[in-house]
């Protein structure tokens, strides 16, 4: 069996370099699949096969169902760093994460009023019932802080799309 472990609190030390530092890179292809159109039957691998799922359009959007969809991954993703986030931090400060910590993400796919066409919003939901409210307040705060996902979605991403 694997031994699982957590990453070290190190991660929090400040960086004073002036290019992004990378500490882990992936990449995921996605194809169209049967009907040629990823959202509706595609699938989504990574290079390492740690990832290979069925993409299918969710009921509310008039497909079928049957298989995860961009926002799931993208609700999941951002859950997923968000609670590393937290522990990071607990860590740090010396506490004990609470074993009861639950975190929604709430992704919604919709259209954009200000150029009529797509965007995506989520919403964070941290549950923290055995912890001191102001104490969860300040670990959410500064989870927030650090969260990449969080930061992205405060300030956007740098990206970039080519042809190859």
């Amino acid at each position: 069996m694997t031994v699982l472990n957590a990453p070290s609190v190190s991660l929090l030390d400040i960086y004073n370099g002036d290019q992004v530092l990378p500490l882990y890179s992936t990449s995921v292809t996605v194809s169209g699949g049967e009907v040629r159109h990823a959202r509706a039957s595609g699938r989504a691998f990574s290079d390492d096969r740690e990832l290979d799922v069925q993409l299918r359009l969710p009921r509310p959007l008039g497909g079928s169902g049957g298989g995860t969809n961009p926002e799931q991954l993208f609700a999941a993703g951002y859950g997923a760093c968000f609670h590393g986030a937290m522990s990071l931090v607990a860590a740090k400060r010396r506490m004990k994460l609470p074993s009861d910590i639950d975190i929604k993400v709430e992704v919604t796919f919709g259209r954009d009023p200000e150029d009529g066409l797509f965007l995506l919003t989520a919403e964070l939901e941290v549950s923290l019932p055995t912890l001191d409210a102001a104490e969860a307040d300040a670990l959410i705060e500064e989870a927030e802080r650090i969260c990449p996902y969080a930061k992205m979605a405060r300030q956007g991403i740098q990206s970039s799309v080519k042809r190859v």
